[in-house]
């Protein structure tokens, strides 16, 4: 800027001033703290282009899912046990991610459980569409075990056809629920589900009953035929997850939760005292805990 006590230039010297001013403001707006001459744009452009901020508060939650959100097997066989949910759940031993954000008050109010036991993702649009109606600050989601869990494996639900059925939840939420926030879990690693219970003779008697055929089946035949028919539903499970995250990476309010459920090491104390396969209250603890960190983290998994 030219110097106020200086009252009179050649009319060339102020021409070079000027010329120098207007050229070193243009490499300051491009300039960043590392030297980097590249045009950033401006800040609010970059915060429009990184999309909106997570809240790491959500004052209300809704649950779509599969048996595991509605707690089956967790408090009596064969039967649904809500309240111990690991998203929306009242329990005080287990601290559902609603009773961790909103106190166990706030929970009991403002959350709301759609999943169904037996859901496969193509019911997911149906779910997500009641959820959406709560105009919730927060949606989980958890499924995918059923799409797997089959009599044959070659009845498991194709990956293109889980795709677009998960893209047509999202949609659906959006057309109601715009602002939402997504938590998306991974589905679990069922194989590591299988080793662990196996390991319970009461568990595999109830296996007997239809759980998960295409993994629990002959759960002590360790030939090849069983172990290839393991990895294949293994491999399966691990395309879900692959889709849950891709899909999820393209909405702006979504946040996966980088395999965290999948990789999370089961035991027995943490599975259904009369399955041996569905999370029991400790194993609902868990994944609540897992659901929290990530919620409320500055920045999603890696």
């Amino acid at each position: 800027m030219q110097d106020r006590s200086v009252r009179r230039r050649p009319q060339t010297a102020a021409a070079v001033l000027v010329a120098v001013s207007v050229l070193g403001s243009a490499a300051l707006s491009g300039c960043d703290s590392d030297g980097d001459t590249t045009t950033k744009g401006s800040a609010a452009e970059q915060r429009k282009a990184a999309g909106p901020a997570w809240n790491r508060s959500p004052k209300s939650v809704a649950a779509v899912g599969d048996s595991i959100t509605r707690g089956f097997d967790a408090c009596s066989v064969l039967t649904d046990c809500p309240e111990v949910s690991w998203a929306t759940g009242t329990d005080s031993g287990v601290r559902s991610l609603a009773v961790r954000l909103l106190g166990g008050s706030g929970a009991a109010e403002r959350s709301w459980n759609h999943a169904e036991t037996g859901a496969r993702i193509v019911q997911l649009p149906e779910q997500m569409a009641l959820a959406a109606q709560e105009k919730p600050d927060l949606v989980t989601v958890m499924i995918g075990a059923n799409d797997a869990c089959r009599d044959q494996v070659r009845h498991m639900t194709p990956v293109a056809d889980f795709r677009f059925s998960f893209e047509t939840a999202m949609g659906r939420l959006r057309a109601e629920a715009p602002k939402a926030q997504v938590y998306v879990s991974s589905v679990p690693d069922l194989m590591r589900l299988w080793s662990t219970g196996r390991e319970n003779p009461l568990g595999k008697r109830i296996w007997q009953l239809g759980i998960c055929r295409s993994m629990l089946s002959d759960p002590d035949d360790l030939g090849a035929a069983a172990a290839a028919r393991r990895a294949s539903v293994r491999q399966r499970v691990m395309a879900y997850n692959e889709v849950l995250e891709d899909v999820c990476a393209k909405d702006a309010r979504c946040r996966y939760d980088g395999g965290a459920v999948f990789s999370y090491p089961f035991t027995g104390e943490q599975l259904s005292q009369w399955d041996w396969f569905h999370p029991g209250r400790d194993g609902q603890a868990r994944l609540a805990e897992i659901a929290y960190r990530n919620v409320t983290a500055a920045r999603p998994p890696a």
